[in-house]
């Protein structure tokens, strides 16, 4: 596997596997990456001849206060997965590279309607980071496919309607989220947990699963649902952000004749902000 820093590095080591008939696979991360990226990786390899990942800790995505500084830079210990789950080529740019003239003056990518609520009300500003980062990187690389994990449902979404609306040829494939024994999603945000909050953190999609039992039960009283969810978050010590039952196609507020369902959470455990989601298919009537 080879590391390229550099836009023309990057379009030259594509351009060669082009030339070779190879279908190219993509998967962008910001690196530190976990089990959940590798299938990611190993799903691209699946699918594609030759598959690039990028690593790249993307400021404009990143609201004040946030965890910009202090996320995990783990290249080392990256790379090596990368190359075990059969990835090619890593390009691992800087702040420079991406943004050559400053991300002031960056044109900025917005998409409309799934980018609002949830995640989008909580981080103003973060997807069009977002947005905009994968929108370059997409014309950087050039791949006829790109993997993302289902973990960031409202981030798939975004994407999605992203290559629908501007006429982008990339399939975008998504990856099942990858959890931990106790049902806990993988994360780069979990090494932020100590060994307390490690333990409850699985809560939150236990809180998930009740909701999806009840429904398949016939529940429809979503406000209850929630209530009752976000009140066992509290006692298990999260502060609650948001949680709601969406359509999961659209990311419309659920009706009640909804079919296709998702059930999506995000909540502060200490200073670790976690996200999860469940997809939840009843049957018609």
């Amino acid at each position: 596997m080879n590391t390229v820093k550099t836009l023309r590095e990057l379009r030259a080591a594509v351009a060669q596997a082009r030339a070779e008939g190879k279908q190219v696979g993509f998967v962008p991360t910001m690196g530190n990456l976990h089990a959940g990226h590798v299938s990611l990786v190993e799903i691209a390899s699946q699918r594609a001849d030759f598959v690039v990942a990028s690593i790249f800790v993307n400021p404009l995505q990143f609201g004040a206060g946030e965890d910009l500084d202090n996320y995990p830079r783990t290249l080392v210990a990256d790379q090596e997965k990368l190359f075990a789950a059969g990835c090619h080529l890593l390009f691992h740019p800087d702040v420079t590279e991406m943004y050559p003239h400053g991300m002031d003056s960056q044109t900025r990518v917005t998409v409309q309607g799934v980018s609002e609520g949830l995640c989008g009300a909580s981080r103003p500003g973060h997807f069009e980071g977002v947005a905009t980062v994968v929108t370059k990187l997409f014309h950087m690389v050039q791949p006829d496919l790109a993997v993302f994990g289902e973990k960031d449902y409202q981030q798939l979404a975004v994407i999605r309607t992203l290559v629908r609306d501007l006429n982008m040829p990339i399939q975008i494939i998504g990856a099942p989220t990858q959890r931990a024994e106790d049902g806990l999603a993988l994360s780069s945000r979990n090494g932020y947990l100590s060994a307390e909050q490690r333990a409850t953190a699985p809560v939150l999609y236990r809180g998930l699963q009740g909701i999806a039992d009840e429904l398949k039960r016939g529940a429809r009283d979503y406000t209850r649902l929630i209530e009752n969810a976000q009140a066992q978050q509290r006692e298990a010590g999260f502060v609650p952000d948001y949680l709601e039952i969406r359509n999961a196609i659209s990311l419309r507020p659920a009706a009640i004749d909804d079919r296709h369902l998702v059930v999506l959470t995000a909540a502060q455990l200490g200073k670790t902000r976690l996200i999860d989601n469940l997809v939840v298919e009843l049957p018609g009537q």
